[in-house]
C-alpha cells in the first residue's frame, strides 16, 4: 500500500508571525535611526561585513566583470587566506571608493573615471 505524506499548506508555511499593526510586538526588530555619515569618519568607513542586510539593490555586470570579481575573490582566498563572498567584496570596494570621493573630491578615481564616460 503506498504511503502518502501530508504536507502543510502555503497558509501554514507563510503565516504572519506577529501582529502586522504592532511593529513593536515581541521578536520584532526595533527601528533604529541611521545617522548621517560624518565627514571626519572617512578613515573609519568600511563595508558592512557579515551582518543582516535589510536593503537590496541589483547591479548588472558583464560576463567579464563577473569573472574578474570571482577571480579576485579566489585570489583573496588563495593568497591571503580571506574567505569572503562576492557581496562582501563589492561592499568593501564601494566603501573604499566612497571614502576616496569624500577625501579627494574632484581628484578621486571615481570622479575621473565617470568624467571620461
Amino acid at each position: 500500500m503506498p504511503r502518502r505524506v501530508s504536507l502543510p499548506g502555503a497558509d501554514e508555511l507563510f503565516r504572519a508571525t506577529q501582529d502586522e499593526d504592532d511593529p513593536t510586538a515581541a521578536g520584532a526588530p526595533k527601528p533604529t535611526a541611521v545617522p548621517d555619515p560624518d565627514p571626519d569618519d572617512d578613515e573609519k568607513r568600511r563595508g558592512s561585513g557579515r551582518v543582516r542586510h535589510d536593503e537590496k539593490m541589483t547591479v548588472y555586470v558583464t560576463r567579464d566583470e563577473l569573472f574578474d570579481l570571482e577571480h579576485a575573490r579566489l585570489a583573496l582566498r588563495r593568497d591571503y587566506g580571506l574567505a569572503v563572498d562576492r557581496g562582501r567584496l563589492v561592499r568593501e570596494a564601494v566603501a573604499i571608493v566612497l571614502a576616496d570621493v569624500a577625501e579627494r573630491g574632484d581628484d578621486s578615481e571615481l570622479v575621473r573615471r565617470l568624467g571620461r564616460s
